[in-house]
């Protein structure tokens, strides 16, 4: 167990006081008749517990200072077929709770932690059956009214408490992070140098997989992106089953899942390894956008500071290329810009993708802190218009990397995937076959 597990419940454990808090982990998945999906447990009980198995529950005993887990109870028959488990006792002394029982008492232990105690907390409304599963708890006290006995008054989303928690990244997270970063940037390029005129989108996509697999990452963080030509002007392009053509560019936005926690990195490149010069003037464009927004990013700056920064630069291409027409502010006051760049700047990462905290806490901007991670990703995607230079059509183009707010300004740990245009073409140009 790493420390800082115990710490985040003794953190939570303060701030709920006189009150129990509830966490269920994420239950398991059907994919098709008795075939499941591989299991991944609940981000915000991967935070505070560590524990990886399915059908596990988390409570804390605000009045007795206590965290106490819900598990499978060792079953030697069903390890024969399923693997490990820890069983309570084992989980107890492995993961630093106070307390364990099976999980099969769950519903008999909660009423009589809830006794007596002024507030509940639970994931409110994220999952019917556990809301239900609560009110049948809050029944059973209230049934022992007359005893004495009274149930909690008062409610609140677990959650909510957690997700400030999970903004700032501890010195682990950050280095597991920076792990998954690596791992991702060296998948990215490897597709670079693997990547031939005649090759499908998934020969690709299979280059990003085997790298993360082989360096321990067993899962994608997300489903990968792999959009070659005209598909790269589709957002969240999944096919990627089309022929890559010589004169296209390929976007990839791809990123691995390393021990709960995610890469997330987009490059664009040319297929054969040259850009042509309409995709090298955009390219240059997002490229720009991408710089100047990540110098944005720095303690005590505003979360929009990256946003207005890439957006100046952009708009500023767009006008340049004639894909608009108008000055800058003319163009962002109107929001015309949309039709090319129709999406946010980054999100917040850590143990999910699109990682939690937000963003204008009581309508103002958060200011950037050290220890969050961020993305920053522009892009521009030039479907096929009358009013646009032809040779731009079906030219879509993102850049994206992981940034780490540090106490003195901002870390791109995903830098090892080359995003120059002078480095990729060399990259690339020596990965191909020798020609007679």
């Amino acid at each position: 167990m790493h420390q800082s597990l115990l710490a985040r419940r003794q953190q939570l454990l303060a701030a709920i006081g006189d009150a129990v808090a509830v966490l269920p982990t994420a239950p398991e998945a059907v994919r098709n008749a008795d075939a499941h999906y591989p299991y991944r447990a609940d981000s915000h009980f991967l935070y505070l517990t560590g524990f990886t198995e399915p059908e596990a529950v988390l409570v804390l005993d605000g009045r007795r200072g206590k965290s106490i887990l819900f598990c499978r109870a060792k079953n030697p028959d069903m390890e024969i077929w399923d693997g490990f488990r820890h069983g309570p006792q084992a989980a107890a002394e492995a993961f630093g709770f106070d307390e364990a029982y099976a999980v099969d008492e769950l519903d008999q232990r909660l009423p009589e932690l809830l006794a007596d105690m002024s507030a509940l907390y639970w994931p409110v409304g994220r999952n019917a059956g556990w809301d239900v599963r609560v009110a049948g708890w809050l029944d059973a006290v209230r049934a022992r009214a007359r005893l004495g006995v009274d149930a909690p008054g008062q409610f609140g989303d677990l959650l909510l408490l957690v997700d400030e928690m999970r903004l700032l990244k501890d010195e682990r997270e950050q280095a597991v992070l920076q792990r998954a970063g690596q791992i991702s940037a060296e998948a990215h390029v490897r597709a670079m140098q693997a990547t031939r005129p005649g090759r499908y989108e998934y020969e690709i996509e299979a280059e990003l997989l085997y790298h993360f697999v082989r360096n321990g990452a067993r899962q994608p963080a997300y489903e990968s992106i792999v959009a070659g030509g005209a598909n790269a002007c589709t957002l969240h392009y999944a096919a990627n089953n089309a022929r890559l053509n010589a004169g296209d560019l390929l976007l990839i936005d791809a990123g691995c899942e390393f021990m709960g926690y995610a890469g997330d990195i987009t490059r664009t490149f040319p297929v054969n390894g040259r850009f042509s010069q309409p995709q090298r003037d955009l390219y240059e464009v997002v490229l720009a956008a991408e710089l100047a927004a990540i110098a944005a990013v720095q303690p005590g700056a505003t979360l929009d500071a990256p946003a207005n920064a890439a957006l100046r630069v952009l708009v500023q291409g767009m006008l340049d290329y004639k894909l608009l027409q108008g000055t800058v502010d003319g163009v962002i006051e109107s929001g015309d810009y949309r039709r090319f760049y129709m999406h946010g700047i980054g999100h917040f990462l850590g143990l999910d993708v699109h990682d939690v905290g937000l963003r204008r806490p009581g309508g103002q901007w958060r200011q950037f802190q050290p220890g969050m991670c961020t993305t920053i990703e522009p892009g521009l995607y030039i479907r096929p218009d009358d009013r646009v230079p032809a040779a731009f059509h079906n030219i879509g183009i993102r850049i994206e990397d992981n940034v780490l707010v540090t106490a003195t300004g901002h870390h791109v740990y995903t830098d090892a995937a080359p995003k120059r245009i002078a480095d990729i073409e060399a990259l690339m140009q020596a990965a191909q076959p020798a020609t007679a």
